[in-house]
């Protein structure tokens, strides 16, 4: 058969009409990520860094963390609809790569998750006024962000999926928000049942944290290039970029190595008892050790920042999440040293906790005293004091739970302190050098919960 000939067979041309329709949509996409960065800048590596491939698989358009991808059809629909649409897609998509939303997931539930992300980043959006962006908010998306903004002082993914979660919605509230904030198919994203290779999905992630940390740098950087729109998505990326803790690891920081009665296999040598035994018949040549070298907390300090400042129903959190660490059996002797300090301008209770089942009495009775101003002094007197009346015996360290508004110590203590502020606002706060400082927010407490329970 000619060439020709061939050009004009039906499967030829259906095979070029097919590649022209695909360059078609690569072109329209194209167009929004230009159209995106000529509006913002800030958003140029973030733009470029996904590659675009159509998939007859997805619903419109999806993202894996390194591709875009796309169903022709249902993207050229997008497009004639309005290509706002386009452009709100596309940036929708970028959006939850910089947050990491598709690696992020955890233990939760998958639905409301997917929801709490789609509603994250389209508050982003219908904050950023743009033309390219810019499309009228329906009363019903506007409600519920009010509703939102009641409870969240920044609309982050996971922020609203614990206030989804508290709203108990029914299968019809749902469905209808699933659909109001609906706009890319999340089936590329991370599935707990078929995880990617590991070093890929860490290595993708890693990119865009790093991707997210640069843009945050620029965006204050050139904060005269911001402007009021911006607030929102500057402060998403001031909240994801706070550094994270394992809580737990955290509170290893101050345990002391120390001999219980355990039987270590670690040291154990299963070859020379299993020649004796066959050597003599029932003696072993070695026995398992019964003593073994682990981790554990022993002497600790752990102050309350009573003050009006400090939320009750936070400071209540904590202390329960902080105990139910500290009680589980890996991290904790059997006869312990931990005092429990309430203070505000003034220490004004001291609690001795020695053993578990005296712990679970206090948190049963807690009750919070103070309510005055706030300054960390008094604290760091009263437990040098204890130092030199001899009350510890190797004191590793000091964790101070507050709102950061008070006076520090202007000398080092000599033990190991921490500052545990529970941010509302995600504002930073400023602490000596010499101390560590962690910012916990009321979601990262309750997934704290979450992991206590599964071990306990």
């Amino acid at each position: 058969m000619r060439e020709d000939e061939g050009r004009r067979s039906p499967i030829f041309r259906e095979q070029a009409d097919r590649e022209e329709f695909v360059s078609i949509c690569m072109e329209i996409l194209r167009n929004a990520r230009n159209e995106l960065y000529l509006s913002m800048r800030f958003l140029d590596v973030a733009l470029s860094s996904l590659y675009f491939a159509p998939d007859l698989s997805v619903r419109g358009m999806a993202t894996d963390g390194s591709g875009l991808f796309f169903d022709p059809s249902s993207l050229a629909g997008i497009y004639r609809m309005n290509r706002i649409y386009v452009n709100r897609t596309y940036f929708h998509a970028v959006l939850h790569c910089l947050f990491c939303h598709m690696w992020t997931r955890k233990k939760r539930a998958e639905e409301y998750w997917n929801l709490a992300c789609d509603i994250a980043v389209e508050s982003i959006i219908d904050s950023l006024h743009r033309p390219c962006l810019h499309m009228k908010l329906s009363p019903y998306r506007q409600e519920f962000y009010g509703r939102l903004r009641r409870k969240l002082p920044v609309l982050n993914a996971e922020g609203i999926y614990h206030a989804l979660q508290e709203m108990e919605l029914s299968e019809g509230e749902y469905n209808r928000l699933a659909a109001e904030f609906y706009r890319d198919d999340h089936s590329k994203w991370e599935k707990d049942e078929k995880p990617p290779k590991p070093n890929m999905a860490r290595n993708r992630k890693k990119d865009w944290d790093e991707k997210r940390e640069k843009m945050q740098v620029e965006m204050e950087a050139f904060s005269d290039e911001v402007t009021d729109d911006d607030r929102d998505l500057l402060d998403q990326l001031a909240v994801e970029n706070r550094e994270r803790y394992d809580y737990r690891e955290f509170l290893r920081k101050f345990s002391v190595m120390k001999e219980t009665v355990q039987v270590d296999p670690d040291a154990f040598d299963y070859v020379f008892y299993h020649y004796g035994m066959e050597l003599y018949g029932n003696m072993p040549l070695i026995e398992p050790l019964e003593t073994k070298e682990i981790r554990r907390i022993e002497d600790f300090v752990i102050v309350i920042d009573t003050s009006m400042s400090c939320s009750g129903d936070l400071v209540r959190a904590f202390l329960e999440e902080t105990c139910s660490i500290l009680s589980q059996s890996e991290s904790y002797f059997k006869k312990v040293n931990i005092h429990i300090l309430q203070c505000d301008d003034q220490v004004r209770e001291d609690v001795l906790i020695e053993n578990q089942e005296e712990l679970k009495q206090y948190m049963e009775h807690l009750e919070l005293h103070g309510m005055g101003g706030t300054d960390f002094r008094p604290a760091f007197l009263h437990v040098d004091r204890m130092i030199k009346e001899q009350k510890f015996r190797n004191l590793k360290g000091l964790i101070y739970f507050t709102d950061g508004r008070g006076i520090f110590p202007v000398k080092m203590p000599r033990y190991d302190t921490a500052f545990v502020f529970m941010q509302d606002r995600y504002s930073d706060v400023d602490v000596p050098p010499w101390a560590i400082k962690i910012l916990l927010s009321p979601e990262e407490l309750r997934d704290i919960t979450g992991k206590s329970e599964e071990k306990l």
